[in-house]
Formats: structure tokens, C-alpha cells, sequence
């Protein structure tokens, strides 16, 4: 008979990977208002104030954003002063996470967190193009920043796929687990998360709380597409075995 150390240490380990805007939570605008403060500071030169409404947010990381936002003024973006600026968007996140009056938690969230933290099969990590530390700005802001103890990050590479591979490795790290005997699902709410997810091997939870409504998550390849993260076939998803 097996004991239970023994029984937790042959059982198939899933390690989930959460993006976070638009998936966890709304950050109100905040993150866009800091990089076009950070932005402003840098391109202090330019007569005309800094708006990134052209640049796309929803699925791209940090420094990809940075990198587009520079192009869009004809500046040219070297890896410098990608650091430079988001150095400084970093410093002005988090009075425009306060100030944010649309920042909200999504549906479902905390219950679903609350309940896979609670499993010994199970190590929520994070797949987020933030850095870092504007991962955890956000997070905090929202109360959930204790349930994530690693992840794969902006900061890690401008690339989704690599950031989730990064994630990934991680996460097999902090389970000791081989990836044959690894479940990997990427909970996101953009083609991009979907899209990266695939490149890993990947399962992935698509949510359409973000900009992309639901046909176009599931055009993407998503093997489970929500409404929002209540939903019953999240928690399937979770499931040893459950096939895509």
C-alpha cells in the first residue's frame, strides 16, 4: 500500500500559467498611462504629447510595447533605452494603479485561485508579458500577488513563447517534475496567449474578458474558451488527463 508521500510523489503534476491583464484582472488604463509618462520623460525633445493608442497592448510584452511605442516616434529602440523607459514606467505604476478607478479583480478569479492553490498536484506560476516587477504591482493592487511564486515574465524575454518557456521551466524546477510527466495549461484571454501556448505543448484555457471575443479565441486553437473564469470547464481543465 502506498503512503501518502508516496502517492503524491508518482501523481502527474499540473503546472498552470495565468497571464494577467485581461485574464486576472483590468488594470483601468494604468499600465498604458505610466509607459506614456515614461515615454514623455524619455521623448522630452517631442512637442507633441505621447499617446499609444496605435501601439497594441493585449498579448505583448513590456519590452515589445516599448519597442513599438519608440518606432512609432522614429527613435531608434535599442535595448538601453527600452531599459531606460520601462525603468521608468516601473517607477510610475503604481500611483497610476491607485489612481485607477476601473481597476477590478474579473469574475471567478479569486475563487479559482483560492481552490488550485489548495491542491498538492498543482504549482500556479505566471506566463506574463509584464516585467516582473509591474507583474507584481498589479497583482498586489489586486490582492492576489501572494498565490504566484514564480512565473515567466516580460523581463525574461519580448517574445510569448519564450516567456512561457521560461514559465514552464520554472515551474518544472519547482516540482522536480520531468516534462513527460507534466500537464502545462496556459490560462490567457488573447491569440497571443494561444498561439504561445501551442508552441510549448501547451493546454490552453482561452477567457474572453479581454478585447477578443470567443470565436476568435477558439479560431486561434484554444482547447477550452469562457466566458469568464467561473465557468465549470476551467476547472475540468485542471483535470489529470483530461484531453484537449
Amino acid at each position: 500500500m502506498k503512503t501518502p508521500a508516496c502517492y503524491i510523489g508518482s501523481m502527474q503534476r499540473i503546472i498552470a500559467l495565468f497571464d494577467i491583464d485581461g485574464t486576472l484582472l483590468r488594470a483601468g488604463g494604468a499600465g498604458r498611462r505610466a509607459v506614456e509618462l515614461a515615454l514623455g520623460e524619455v521623448l522630452d525633445e517631442l512637442d507633441e504629447e505621447v499617446s499609444l493608442h496605435a501601439v497594441e497592448f493585449a498579448g505583448r510584452t513590456d519590452p515589445w510595447i516599448v519597442r513599438s511605442a519608440l518606432t512609432q516616434y522614429g527613435v531608434d529602440a535599442d535595448d538601453d533605452l527600452i531599459h531606460e523607459v520601462l525603468a521608468r514606467y516601473i517607477a510610475h505604476l503604481p500611483r497610476e494603479l491607485e489612481r485607477a478607478d476601473g481597476f477590478e479583480v474579473l469574475p471567478g478569479v479569486l475563487a479559482l485561485l483560492a481552490e488550485l492553490s489548495d491542491r498538492e498536484d498543482l504549482v500556479l506560476g505566471l506566463g506574463t508579458g509584464n516585467t516582473e516587477p509591474a507583474a507584481y504591482a498589479k497583482l498586489a493592487r489586486g490582492g492576489l500577488d501572494s498565490f504566484f511564486g514564480f512565473g515567466g515574465f516580460g523581463s525574461d524575454h519580448s517574445e510569448r513563447p519564450e516567456v512561457l518557456r521560461t514559465a514552464l521551466h520554472r515551474g518544472l524546477e519547482r516540482t522536480g517534475a520531468q516534462m513527460k510527466d507534466a500537464r502545462v495549461v496556459v490560462v490567457g484571454d488573447t491569440p497571443h496567449d494561444v498561439a504561445a501556448a501551442r508552441a510549448i505543448g501547451a493546454h490552453c484555457v482561452a477567457v474572453s474578458t479581454g478585447r477578443y471575443e470567443a470565436s476568435t479565441l477558439q479560431a486561434a486553437g484554444a482547447s477550452v474558451v469562457v466566458s469568464d473564469l467561473r465557468a465549470s470547464a476551467v476547472r475540468s481543465a485542471f483535470d489529470r488527463g483530461t484531453p484537449e
